[in-house]
């Protein structure tokens, strides 16, 4: 089956499932993708703002973290609350804390912690424009760490994908450094971020049947142990003389942006599920490429930046090095699942 075949079954079979007329079902897809676009931008806009903006010249990453895991934790319980008020227009998993699941997850949430500061970390150090090349080697470590922990191996065409990849990080860093703005330690940061999503993918696999399965009460017990985890680490980096000092601590405005930048947090949760549950796993992956194209031009026009051929080479070398990926291992899933199918098929006929 050529690409164009699989996508006209794909899209015949996602229209044929559903009652609705073709051009509704279009339009709440499209829909749902722009406002996973703009949650997910604007969440990298307004974390930027918060971690590095000269006009707040606020130097505590840690306590910024910190405070969306709180915003996290406090959501969770607000919809568990509107959950049981009115249960026919809010549908949310009844969540009470557990000391017993609250340390079966703690494994993922060291992890998490790393995943999301490291994340922090590399945004505050690199650019927006350059952020999606910075932490782009987690297709990689998805690779490697499915080998070495999971004894899984990978097609060839998926290993020359990553190859493309890292060929695109490795010229995106020699851009960034002959255009003066490399940041070896975002660069570092990016990587240990990139190595922490690919162990939370494989951690969370590991928990989820310590919370029933539900995404939902995984995200509310990995955000209160972060909550709880942040507290010595901001004392020990010295992040509470930072606070002490800073002049904006009083202002409305700064915790106006920081209680949206929890909220953002906490909606690309939603909307990334949203997303998958309304085109598929593959078609959400090839989103987030296009969305990271769409932030890197953003970027680069909001900042007013100049950037050289090489270095618009070094995006398209990860871009197309992920939606390839993402693209080999989907045809790959189909070819597993139609010769799961032919055998059932097969073992069904020798019975009869």
């Amino acid at each position: 089956m050529n690409i164009n075949s699989l996508k006209r079954s794909h899209i015949l079979k996602m229209a044929m499932s559903s009652s609705e007329p073709f051009a509704t079902r279009a339009v709440k897809i499209t829909c749902v993708v722009l406002v996973y676009w703009f949650v997910s931008i604007t969440m990298v806009f307004v974390n930027k703002y918060l971690l590095a903006s000269p006009v707040l010249q606020l130097d505590a990453p840690l306590f910024v973290t910190c405070f969306q895991c709180f915003m996290t934790v406090l959501l969770c319980f607000l919809l568990n609350t509107l959950a049981m008020l009115c249960p026919s227009l809010v549908q949310f998993p009844s969540i009470a804390f557990d000391s017993k699941v609250s340390r079966e997850v703690l494994p993922l949430s060291i992890v998490f912690i790393g995943m999301i500061t490291f994340n922090n970390l590399c945004l505050k150090n690199v650019g927006v424009a350059f952020y999606n090349v910075g932490r782009s080697l987690t297709t990689v470590f998805n690779v490697l760490l499915s080998y070495v922990m999971l004894k899984q191996t990978t097609s060839l065409r998926a290993i020359l994908c990553c190859g493309i990849i890292i060929g695109g990080f490795c010229l995106g860093i020699n851009q960034e450094g002959a255009a003066g703005s490399l940041s070896w330690s975002g660069v570092t940061f990016g990587v240990i971020a990139s190595l922490c999503v690919s162990l939370n993918a494989i951690y969370t696999k590991k928990v989820l049947p310590a919370v029933d399965g539900s995404i939902w009460k995984l995200t509310y017990y990995n955000n209160i142990n972060a909550c709880i985890l942040f507290v010595p680490l901001i004392v020990i980096t010295g992040e509470l003389k930072v606070l002490y000092d800073f002049d904006k601590l009083g202002s409305y405005s700064f915790w106006i942006v920081m209680v949206l930048g929890g909220v953002f947090g906490f909606a690309i949760g939603y909307v990334t599920g949203l997303q998958i549950k309304f085109t598929s796993p593959l078609t959400h992956n090839v989103s987030g490429t296009a969305k990271a194209c769409t932030q890197t031009v953003l970027a680069v026009t909001y900042f007013e930046e100049v950037k050289t051929f090489l270095w618009w080479m070094s995006n398209l070398l990860v871009l197309v090095g992920s939606f390839a990926y993402t693209w080999v291992k989907g045809l790959e899933m189909k070819r597993v699942q139609e010769q799961t199918l032919n055998k059932n098929q097969e073992k069904n006929e020798a019975k009869v």
